[in-house]
C-alpha cells in the first residue's frame, strides 16, 4: 500500500466560525489527505487566546498571530514587545499575518505601514518568519520589505501570493518564500502559475487560507486544510514534478522556514 505524501497547510484560520464544533473532523480529514501539520493564523490579537487554545488542543496545529492590515485602523496598534511575549509559546511559530492591503482599505495605508514595520521588527528579534498579506500595494510592499531588510535580516513568506512578477522577484531576491493557495489551481490563473514556474522550487510553500479560496473541485465551497492536497497536486504539475517529490520539497521548505515548528516535540 502506497503511503499518501505528507504536506503542510502553512496558512489557515481554524478559529473562524466556519469551523466551530467541527475541528476534530476537519483535522482528521486533513490527516487522511496527507496534511499532517497546519498553521492557524490569528488576525486580531484580541483573539490570540482562542487561537492559541486550538493549537494547544490539537497536536498537528501550530499558530501565528498578528494584526491583519485590513484591521490595522480598527484594532489597537501592537508593539514589538507584545509580539515577542506571545512568541514564547512553544507552538507560536510565525509573526503575522501583517502586510498592506489597499484594495478595500487604502485609506488606512499609513497605519498599515506602521503596523507592518512593528511586525517586521518582532520577526527580526524572534527569528520567526514574517507572514505577509499583500494586495494592490506592490510598490510600497517591495520598498518597505527591502528597506527593513537593510536594517537587519529577517525571514518571510508572502502568503497566498497572487501579486505581480515584480513583487515576486523582489521577495525572492531577499531570500523570502512564496506560498501557493487555491488560486493557483483555478483554470484562469495561468499568469500566476507562470510566476511560480519561474520561482525556485525550494522557496515555495502550499496553503489553503481556509475557509477561503477553495481549489477545484471544491471551488465556491468552504475551504479546509485537507484541500491543500488539491493545490499541491496542481502545483506539482506547474513545476513538472511527481506529486510525491513536490510534496517532499514543500515539507523541506516549510521545515527550513518554520524551524520552530519542525523542531517541536509533542509532550510525552
Amino acid at each position: 500500500m502506497t503511503q499518501t505524501p505528507q504536506i503542510t497547510d502553512s496558512h489557515c484560520h481554524l478559529d473562524f466560525p466556519d469551523f466551530e464544533g467541527q475541528l476534530d473532523e476537519v483535522i482528521a480529514r486533513a490527516a487522511r489527505a496527507g496534511v499532517t501539520r497546519m498553521v492557524t493564523i490569528c488576525t486580531k490579537l484580541k483573539n490570540e487566546p482562542a487561537v492559541r487554545a486550538i493549537a494547544e488542543a490539537h497536536d498537528p496545529v501550530f499558530y501565528a498571530a498578528g494584526t491583519h492590515p485590513m484591521s490595522a485602523a480598527s484594532e489597537p496598534l501592537t508593539s514589538t514587545d507584545e509580539l515577542i511575549a506571545m512568541a514564547r509559546h512553544p507552538k507560536f511559530v510565525g509573526i503575522g499575518e501583517t502586510g498592506l492591503d489597499y484594495h478595500y482599505t487604502a485609506d488606512s495605508a499609513e497605519v498599515q505601514k506602521t503596523s507592518l514595520r512593528i511586525h517586521i521588527d518582532a520577526a527580526r528579534q524572534t527569528g520567526l518568519p514574517l507572514i505577509i498579506h499583500a494586495r494592490d500595494a506592490d510598490d510600497d510592499m517591495a520598498r518597505i520589505l527591502a528597506d527593513e531588510f537593510k536594517q537587519g535580516s529577517y525571514a518571510c513568506v508572502m502568503h497566498c501570493f497572487s501579486s505581480s512578477p515584480a513583487l515576486a522577484r523582489a521577495a525572492l531576491d531577499l531570500g523570502f518564500y512564496l506560498s501557493m493557495s487555491g488560486i493557483t489551481a483555478f483554470p484562469k490563473s495561468t499568469e500566476l502559475r507562470e510566476i511560480f514556474a519561474n520561482c525556485p522550487v525550494d522557496r515555495v510553500l502550499v496553503e489553503t487560507d481556509a475557509p477561503y479560496l477553495a481549489p477545484p473541485p471544491h471551488r465556491g465551497k468552504r475551504n479546509e486544510p485537507a484541500y491543500t492536497a488539491h493545490t499541491a497536486q496542481k502545483a506539482a504539475e506547474t513545476f513538472g514534478l511527481d506529486y510525491a517529490d513536490f510534496a517532499a520539497q514543500t515539507q523541506a521548505n516549510f521545515d527550513r522556514l518554520f524551524a520552530k515548528a519542525a523542531a517541536y516535540q509533542v509532550p510525552a
